[in-house]
């Protein structure tokens, strides 16, 4: 299904066309109504209820043949604006870049795979300091600050098979790590419902347009940030101060 609220900001604030205040209030509150409806976050004590993973979980990456999980992760958590200010903000993070995975390169598109039907999912690939940061805490800041992983082809207002929360992993030992975190927070009962993210071999990752990257450190004042992806940076710095980097590794463009 195409997405309404990123698709409003999209051609309101990069085109800047001219609207009566009439017409632009109107929009304005028939765009905050159908947020409020639709709106779907971490609560606060749920995120910080988000335990890291365990060492037995971490564990298992070395006992999987792997000396280490790499230096790159990839998760799709819905709209790839949010998920990317947050690891945008993350110490250790050198870069996150929104994009596509999990379909062919001729579909790669923001079109195309907005659409529903490209088999992308909207993704972030962010490539970090194992030194300074390692793969289990990107999964947690993942499963606690970036999304909602419980909701299934959807996050928020978004809806589609292009919104699923996934993990693409790239080797094994991404992946016994985070199947056995998922196992460890169901069995901590974090949230009401059990979590609904997919694993997924990662073949290949697309970069999306220029126009996707660092959305949210460029439009601070679109409606869709402020009631979705802003709050998300709020509880990041709130419940992983650690974690948060005021200033954010932007993307180059």
């Amino acid at each position: 299904m195409r997405k309404i609220a990123n698709a409003f900001a999209i051609w309101v604030l990069p085109r800047r066309e001219p609207l009566t205040l009439a017409v632009a209030l109107l929009l304005a509150v028939a765009l905050g109504i159908f947020m409020a409806l639709r709106a779907a976050s971490v609560p606060a004590q749920a995120a910080a209820a988000v335990p890291a993973p365990s060492a037995a979980v971490l564990a298992l990456g070395a006992s999987s043949g792997h000396e280490s999980t790499g230096a790159t992760a990839t998760f799709a958590g819905g709209c790839f604006w949010g998920v990317q200010a947050v690891f945008q903000h993350t110490q250790g993070v050198l870069s996150a870049v929104s994009g596509y995975a999990g379909g062919e390169a001729e579909t790669a598109t923001y079109k195309q795979v907005n659409g529903g039907r490209s088999g992308h999912a909207e993704t972030v690939q962010i490539r970090f300091d194992p030194e300074k940061i390692s793969y289990g805490d990107l999964l947690q800041l993942f499963f606690a600050v970036a999304h909602d992983p419980t909701q299934r082809n959807r996050q928020g207002p978004d809806t589609g098979h292009e919104y699923r929360s996934v993990v693409f992993y790239e080797n094994e030992a991404q992946r016994q790590i985070a199947a056995a975190y998922i196992r460890q927070i169901d069995a901590a009962q974090v949230f009401r419902q059990p979590i609904a993210t997919e694993l997924a071999r990662l073949n290949t990752f697309y970069p999306a347009e220029p126009i996707h990257q660092n959305y949210a450190h460029r439009n601070p004042e679109a409606p869709y940030i402020i009631q979705f992806d802003a709050p998300k940076l709020l509880q990041f710095k709130a419940v992983f101060p650690k974690w948060f980097r005021a200033e954010p590794m932007l993307v180059p463009l």
